[in-house]
């Protein structure tokens, strides 16, 4: 192959806005290492930057001011009130949070340049050290860049709120019409969505779409979709590459299909696109290219749905998939990596790594070396094949990414990073003096210990993620997950002592949970918090998926499921009925307040010492004690 054939990969709205969603890059690199001509661009910040500036508020406000008195919210007054602030900060906080104009901190941070909107009530929420300053706590006498920093990004929200409020109800940083695509058994509420009057978003999204395949003029465009928030962005681009170029050829693909659409039936869809590819996307694409360029029949496409005479069809023919160690090295070459925005909404040291730094994303290894956990997608491929590189392999791509970038930021986006890739890794990089700072998603297993912790640390890692799921043995076993609390206490203290950060994924609701056990699990978490084990958690419901063994067997689990409407295009999330009795009134939702208000104290450095049950307050039956004794994390530390 040549270069002769271009492919430009798009990266939907909405994604994180500090720093690339890394399948473009990926894709770009490994196409380019086969000799295609490839282009990559960010059609999510492009954006978020044209309604974040001062052109992008006065259309904002025209809208507002066109809405009825009676309609507009506290958010869309309080900009509307203070507009000309507004206008007149806009780019100045923009370029501050993209890394220039430092000295910009100052003003920012004393509170008289940024107007203030409803978000910057949450300030009132925070205990005053004495100093007058309610932020004083967190950042003290000398942290005025990310003072300023937390301060733009309230600034940001605030907007964000009235784009929502005034301009598109489905707006948000993330989950940008979300609730359209997520494990929808039809395709009506998007097809309702995308054939409604376009919204000022929907514009601007079409023109700067336009604007890109325009510029790099690809035979094959590939837009990639990670999540149920960027389905309807995605396929408004491919309703306006499609109304202005009827000839090109678009493609769908990335995580979202690769979990929802792996049972589409809809024609529908292939008004918007032309081809929807399944899991990793270097094989199927490579085949695409060839079929386009009249190399191979359509038939012979790998794992790719398309539409032959009305109906959709799914065509793969079994091919060896490219081998990890040779999908190349990806590349960030044509986005603007010098225009994403460090953002600081979370003030706690760990949890602010999601959104604050341009963070070069990369792979340790593909797939999950351990594909037990019954909750997790064993059954899909990004799971369930599981292969590695050499520690050579992956030292020369981050070398590469270095020299292309400027940035030593690095963060490993496996599944599960494995302990013995990552030592091989660590010691690479010591070998080669290469500094980078890195962090990523492990198994808290037995062997990370002490001694590994601090190789890890020596050769840059800064921070480690893991599930810690429900703090119970009983149903860390029903899980599969292969660990138990004391042993999870073992190893993030030994990171933590390490000088690592620790984040911990939790989970609710999963089946045969009782009040108890919900209890008992938040006393082991604050447990891990008083003992400086881990400094940052997450609470999130359990969700049932088809894919997962809980899905796939429920009768291992004591649950049942709830049948599924008939299935024509989104098919994830799946209901279910678990007989575990709960007093009258409590259910899971309720009970995940509790711990969601706890958990977002604990990272903060307050409650730690209290008693629990004062998070279940509000249920309206008697809280059980923990079974769990007080000092029991001390004691399995030692």
């Amino acid at each position: 192959m040549n270069s002769a054939f271009r492919v430009l990969s798009l990266i939907p709205p909405m994604t994180q806005l500090n720093t690339p969603y890394p399948s473009t890059a990926y894709l770009t690199g490994f196409l380019r290492s086969r000799g295609i001509d490839a282009a990559q661009a960010d059609i999510a910040l492009a954006l978020v930057l044209r309604l974040f500036s001062p052109e992008g508020l006065d259309a904002i406000r025209a809208r507002a001011e066109a809405l009825p008195e009676d309609a507009r919210t506290a958010s869309v007054h309080a900009f509307l009130d203070q507009f000309g602030l507004y206008r007149q900060t806009m780019a100045p906080a923009i370029r501050f949070l993209q890394g220039g104009d430092s000295t910009l901190a100052y003003r920012i941070a004393a509170r008289g340049l940024l107007p203030e909107g409803p978000r910057f009530a949450a300030l009132d929420n925070y205990v005053d050290d004495g100093s007058g300053d309610p932020l004083g706590w967190a950042f003290g006498a000398l942290g005025v860049q990310d003072k300023a920093r937390h301060l733009a990004t309230l600034y940001l929200n605030d907007l964000a709120d009235v784009i929502r409020d005034a301009v598109d109800e489905r707006f948000e940083f993330v989950r940008y019409a979300e609730s359209l695509a997520s494990s929808q058994p039809t395709f009506e509420p998007l097809a309702q969505a995308l054939a409604a009057p376009p919204t000022l978003i929907d514009d601007w999204l079409c023109e700067l779409t336009l604007q890109a395949v325009a510029e790099h003029q690809p035979q094959l465009v590939l837009l990639s979709v990670p999540f149920p928030g960027s389905v309807y962005a995605a396929l408004r681009m491919g309703q306006a590459i499609k109304a202005a170029h009827p000839g090109g050829k678009i493609a769908l693909g990335g995580g979202y299909v690769n979990t929802e659409l792996r049972e589409l039936k809809e024609p529908r869809v292939f008004d918007f696109v032309d081809y929807v590819t399944l899991d990793a996307g270097e094989r199927p694409v490579l085949s695409l290219i060839e079929h386009l360029r009249g190399q191979r029949g359509p038939q012979r496409l790998q794992r790719c749905f398309l539409l032959e005479d009305g109906a959709v069809k799914y065509v793969n023919l079994t091919e060896p998939d490219i081998a990890f160690e040779d999908v190349g090295t990806p590349t960030w070459d044509g986005l603007p990596i010098h225009r994403y925005l460090s953002l600081l909404d979370m003030l706690n040291p760990m949890h602010r790594l999601w959104s604050d730094g341009r963070w070069n994303k990369l792979t340790v290894a593909h797939g999950c070396y351990w594909k037990k956990c019954s909750f997790c997608d064993v059954s899909l491929d990004y799971i369930g094949r599981y292969e590695t590189a050499t520690a050579q392999t992956l030292a020369d791509r981050i070398q590469r990414i270095v020299e292309e970038t400027g940035q030593t930021g690095f963060h490993f986006v496996d599944e599960a990073a494995p302990p013995k890739a990552l030592k091989a890794l660590a010691e690479e990089l010591i070998r080669r003096d290469l500094p980078i700072s890195w962090w990523g998603n492990i198994r808290f297993e037995k062997t990370f210990t002490p001694e590994l912790s601090e190789l890890l640390a020596q050769s840059g890692c800064i921070a480690m993620s893991g599930g810690l799921e429900v703090a119970s043995d009983r149903l860390l076993n029903l899980m599969k997950k292969g660990v138990s609390v004391e042993q999870v206490a073992r190893v993030t203290k030994g990171f933590s002592d390490a000088g690592i950060l620790v984040h911990a994924y939790l989970m609710y609701g999963f089946p045969t949970q009782t009040l108890q056990d919900t209890v008992d699990a938040l006393e082991y978490v604050r447990q891990l918090f008083e003992n400086g084990c881990i400094q940052s958690g997450f609470f999130h419901r359990f969700s049932c998926t088809v894919h997962s063994p809980v899905g796939l067997n429920p009768a291992e689990y004591g649950i049942e499921l709830i049948p599924l409407p008939e299935v024509s295009f989104a098919k994830n999330d799946i209901g279910f009925i678990d007989p575990t009795p709960m007093p009258p009134g409590v259910d899971h939702d309720v009970l995940g307040q509790g711990l969601r208000k706890a958990i977002y104290n604990y990272m903060h450095g307050l409650c730690v010492e209290d008693d629990v049950r004062r998070w279940f307050e509000h249920l309206p039956c008697p809280v059980p004690r923990p079974t769990v004794k007080r000092g029991r994390i001390a004691r399995a530390l030692g």
